[in-house]
């Protein structure tokens, strides 16, 4: 079935065209992005259960963006009065009054061009099993319920077992003078956890998810990950500590996903050349990676929890290659930044909600697969270890430091697995070394889109990331 669009956008529409032309008498540029976007969130652990209509997607609201004599500034509002005209004089009174401030304290600003305003209409509404505003709530929750029940019976020592689900149905309207555009998509992510102690009181804790640009009918998945946990919990509570060093390294498809979000991810958010904050910048047409080293960006890149068909600045949904063979091509950008700094914009203008700002933000982060096999990279290795478990990463885009920890190591030697398990393993290193490393590459791929990502330490968008597996070198800890 199609992801029906919005019937309160729709409806809307007419009196947001009314809104541009009127702020167009003014204005140089005028744009609307509306949302309206429905859905719900799921926990369910053996202490407690929440349920609720909302999550981190959801929301109804709009923002106009206009710009004068080279100065751009926005509006924000969910409530639409009767007559547009009036909304239309308030809007203006305020963005005047933002103006008169920047004249009377004499602050400086960015003199940015017209954005493109090339004629477009639009509508897509993509495909979905099920929504998640006709789900059976209580048919969920009993299931997750379950399945939590059934985590605590399996795995070993389990304190507790949480079952986490959530599904957007998200519908994005864009007008300007010259465009109209319309998307209706659903995704949906679900995850499960267990904590339990080992034998010297140490919490450890395993973690797997399912999710995709569909709807609820994924978290069928879940049942399958809560019987991979007790293996997984099994390996941390017998696992020892790394001894420090560089090793050969093996990354499976989610730790090769989180090398690609943070060494080529916001090192390469192009908001950050204007401010120059990012040392990628000085390196577009140099190497950075092996030649087996290619990644791509864009919301095109695969199905994903974040594979929109335009965003939201109304620039349309692209697949950016980054890194072709080692050498870094270009970055992402936002429509203004892209203005700012004699580019195009590549489709990621993100916005945390209608009434937060845009900026540069990363959909689909991944790496190209090889042609090698997983074999043939275990036989390879004379020491070193295979990396699985995502738990959390972070970089310096202004020193192309990285620094990433992971739940699971698994020991090589002489080409064969050992079976000794580290945990947990902080991967540290610079980047042009991490990626030039790279020898081998498998054919497989993978992208996982159960994570969400903050500018600076805020503005949290969905994001997904992967790849195949790749074997390079790296500093453990």
């Amino acid at each position: 079935m199609k992801a029906p669009f919005s019937p309160y956008l729709d409806a809307l529409a007419p009196g947001m065209k009314t809104l541009t032309e009127i702020l167009g008498r003014s204005f140089d540029y005028v744009s609307v992005l509306s949302t309206d976007s429905v859905g719900f969130s799921v926990s369910i652990s053996q202490r407690s259960k929440r349920v609720s209509g909302k999550n981190m997607t959801t929301e109804r609201g709009n923002v106009v963006r206009v710009a004068r004599n080279g100065q751009y500034s926005e509006y924000a509002f969910n409530e639409v009065p009767e007559r547009i005209e009036d909304l239309a004089e308030e809007i203006e009174k305020d963005l005047q009054r933002q103006f008169d401030l920047m004249a009377l304290t004499g602050t400086k600003t960015y003199e940015t061009g017209i954005l493109d305003d090339e004629p477009l209409q639009l509508f897509v509404e993509k495909e979905t099993e099920r929504l998640p505003e006709e789900e059976d709530m209580k048919v969920l929750v009993e299931k997750l319920t379950e399945l939590s029940g059934r985590g605590m019976e399996i795995i070993p020592r389990a304190l507790d077992c949480m079952l986490n689900a959530s599904s957007t149905h998200i519908s994005k309207m864009f007008i300007s003078r010259n465009r109209f555009l319309r998307q209706s998509y659903v995704y949906t992510e679900g995850s499960c956890a267990s904590y339990a102690p080992s034998d010297d009181g140490e919490i450890k804790f395993a973690h797997e998810g399912v999710s995709g640009c569909c709807g609820p009918e994924v978290l069928s998945g879940l049942s399958e990950v809560v019987e991979k946990l007790p293996k997984m919990m099994e390996e941390v509570l017998g696992s020892e500590k790394i001894v420090p060093g560089e090793y050969e390294i093996i990354t499976d498809p989610g730790i090769s996903g989180l090398i690609a979000h943070e060494a080529f991810g916001h090192g390469v958010e192009m908001d950050m050349f204007v401010k120059k904050r990012a040392l990628g910048a000085e390196y577009i047409g140099k190497r950075v990676g092996s030649d087996l080293c290619t990644m791509h960006e864009g919301a095109l890149c695969d199905e994903s929890v974040t594979a929109y068909v335009f965003d939201d600045e109304g620039t349309l949904a692209g697949d950016v290659i980054e890194i072709d063979h080692g050498i870094l091509r270009t970055g992402i950008c936002d429509a203004l930044s892209a203005l700012r700094l004699g580019t195009k914009p590549t489709g990621n203008g993100k916005r945390e909600s209608f009434s937060h700002k845009a900026y540069t933000r990363m959909t689909n982060t991944v790496f190209d697969s090889g042609e090698d096999t997983l074999e043939e990279m275990v036989k390879s290795v004379k020491h070193g270890y295979l990396l699985s478990g995502t738990q959390s990463g972070m970089e310096d885009p202004k020193h192309w430091g990285i620094q990433c920890i992971i739940a699971r190591g698994y020991e090589i030697k002489d080409g064969e697995y050992t079976g000794k398990v580290v945990s947990p393993v902080v991967m540290t290193g610079y980047v042009p070394d991490l990626l030039g490393g790279i020898s081998m590459a498998s054919t497989d791929r993978k992208v996982d889109g159960n994570g969400a990502c903050g500018k600076g330490h805020k503005e949290w968008v969905k994001v997904a990331d992967g790849g195949p597996y790749l074997k390079t070198k790296a500093r453990l800890g």
